[in-house]
């Protein structure tokens, strides 16, 4: 457990700045390389601490986790609502507002989106538990919208849109690493580039008039 907080940093650091340099490199450490191979003694000596005073601020490997999961899940979460809900008053392109709204929120941390997907957490802790949530939660806001875009191209069948929320949250994973290997690209240049993708998806997806399979739903409202 971690000791309460207090006003006093570390060689003249504030305890609130330094705490929050202590998030921004474990958040960096645990998404780059998940939670079993994070070093604790790695995150220290990125932020010039000890592991004992880690400990003191936030406890124990697990705790520490918790503590850099919880704003990245809660933020998430409330752009990707916010961006369906805008796609769904507006009939604007739901996936593009999706896509800049998570690569908005991920900007500065972009190695964040990971600790939401880590697999190596203890499976009966705190941090995996809140982890499965905002996956759940993640999960049925893709599957919702993936299902209303089939349902506004005129197809509902369930297994349609079962594989279209699978192959979309792949598809964030896939953007994501990319981004993550070309830091220069910015949120907006991210977005515009998904923006060509999807109209360049759309052009060699077949029409219902040249076969039995219809357009790309997704490039219908890419615009």
């Amino acid at each position: 457990m971690a000791t309460p907080p207090s006003r006093a940093g570390t060689k003249g650091v504030p305890r609130a700045r330094r705490e929050e340099q202590i998030l921004a490199a474990a958040t960096e450490e645990f998404g780059s390389r998940g939670y079993a191979a994070a070093s604790l003694p790695a995150v220290a000596a990125r932020v010039g601490v000890t592991k004992t005073l880690l400990h003191q601020y936030f406890g124990a490997k697990q705790d520490l986790y918790l503590a850099c999961l919880t704003p990245v899940g809660d933020r998430l979460v409330a752009v990707i609502r916010a961006a369906v809900a805008e796609g769904a008053a507006t009939a604007a392109g739901t996936p593009l507002l999706v896509l800049r709204a998570i690569f908005t929120a991920l900007e500065g941390r972009r190695e964040a989106w990971f600790l939401v997907y880590e697999t190596s957490l203890p499976p009966d802790s705190e941090a995996a538990r809140r982890a499965a949530e905002y996956r759940a939660a993640v999960n049925r806001l893709a599957a919702d919208g993936t299902a209303g875009l089939l349902a506004a191209a005129g197809h509902e069948d369930p297994l349609d849109a079962d594989a279209l929320n699978h192959v979309w949250q792949g598809l964030v994973a896939t953007l994501v690493r990319w981004w993550i290997k070309h830091p220069d690209q910015s949120p907006d240049a991210m977005a515009r580039r998904c923006a060509r993708l999807f109209a360049v998806a759309a052009a060699l997806a077949p029409t219902a008039a040249q076969g039995d399979v219809p357009g790309n739903p997704l490039g219908d409202r890419a615009d």
